[in-house]
């Protein structure tokens, strides 16, 4: 399952890479606009962008774990959903929105440059400020 470390990782990942959103630990008794709740499904996730007062859900589904998928990478694919990118299928381990079409062995969790510009887009500017919570519905990632 997805540990702490590998939170911190996949968060520090697109921290790293994207200039216009920060993903932060929210606070005690604070409301997360990007909810990740673990369940036995497949990885699922609320097409974004989140917006600030939206609220999007990832759902870390452990069904594409037990196929032997990496965590980190299904985490930081779904987290992508969530912040308005959609599936890139068929695709190369390269592209983190290929999801499982990267396979099993591939554990890249960083987004290329493609992934990072366009989510860089989603949030540039005024549009920022929009109060809905996503701009589609729910994308399931089985293979």
């Amino acid at each position: 399952m997805l540990h702490r470390t590998a939170a911190r990782t996949l968060i520090g990942a697109w921290n790293s890479s994207v200039q216009n959103v920060r993903l932060v630990k929210v606070s005690s008794g604070g409301r997360a606009e990007i909810r990740i709740v673990a369940d036995d499904g497949w990885p699922r996730a609320t097409l974004g962008p989140v917006r600030p007062g939206g609220r999007v859900t990832v759902w870390f589904g452990r069904q594409a774990v037990n196929d032997g998928y990496d965590t980190t990478r299904i985490a930081a694919h779904e987290l992508g959903h969530s912040l308005g990118l959609p599936d890139r299928k068929p695709g190369p381990c390269s592209s983190l929105m290929s999801g499982s079409t990267g396979g099993v062995a591939c554990s890249n969790a960083t987004p290329n440059a493609a992934e990072r510009s366009a989510v860089n887009a989603n949030y540039a500017g005024a549009a920022v400020s929009v109060q809905d919570s996503s701009s589609g519905g729910i994308v399931v990632d089985a293979p």
